[in-house]
């Protein structure tokens, strides 16, 4: 079975939140629901406690989180069919579930651009780990995505959160080295949080397996 979860955000305070499910690669539109903001108060907490209902029980709960074009889509279906598949820029997210050694995963992508990423605090509600990726060949914004991860990190919710940072896209010639995304994005201030940085190259499936293993121990470790 496969589930596949999206968010438009069109132009205006109309939210279309999409539910596809599809069976055997037969996709088929299977729920709407829209909520039109300014009319009615919308928790993000209870929406998502809604859809994790819907999806069913989960083992660990995982956000892969980055600006637009660093690489999560890519690296979530690395993780879940071993493959580089194409992929579109997400307009919102997706979910899927993931099995790495005996270990199952609810992993969800959310959307990296501008307009989406204040939308991004109303899934971290029990969140297990972050994944954050950051494109290391983009060093005209290493400074925003530095931005972007601190800000996260202050939120109450993600305080327990285990943090694996993916210095993704090293096989581009040019790219900031390990060393310098870890110091680009002052993980050296990172008190009281789990966590660890690793070189990767999505298109290629470098680096990945590593990342899993040692967040699947750090998970393991922590209970």
């Amino acid at each position: 079975m496969f589930i596949k979860l999206i968010l438009l955000l069109p132009p205006g305070d109309d939210l279309y939140y999409y539910l596809n499910h599809a069976d055997d690669q037969h996709y088929t539109l299977h729920w709407v629901l829209v909520i039109v903001l300014g009319t009615r108060q919308v928790s993000c907490g209870g929406l998502l406690s809604y859809f994790r209902n819907l999806l069913g029980s989960r083992e660990m709960r995982i956000l892969i989180l980055g600006l637009d074009g660093a690489g999560k889509t890519t690296i979530l279906y690395r993780l879940q069919v071993g493959e580089v598949v194409t992929t579109i820029p997400t307009i919102g997210f997706n979910v899927e579930q993931v099995t790495y050694k005996n270990l199952k995963f609810q992993v969800w992508d959310l959307g990296g651009q501008t307009s989406i990423r204040p939308y991004w605090r109303c899934y971290y509600s029990n969140t297990d780990a972050i994944i954050y990726v950051v494109d290391s060949a983009d060093r005209d914004r290493i400074g925003i995505s530095k931005d972007e991860l601190l800000y996260m990190l202050r939120e109450d919710e993600l305080q327990g959160a285990i943090l694996v940072v993916l210095a993704n896209k090293q096989d581009i010639e040019g790219s900031l080295s390990v060393a310098e995304v870890h110091q680009a994005l002052g993980l050296d201030a990172l008190k009281n949080r789990t966590f660890q940085i690793f070189k990767t190259s999505a298109t290629k499936g470098e680096g990945l397996d590593s990342a899993m293993d040692w967040l699947s121990n750090a998970l393991q470790n922590r209970k």
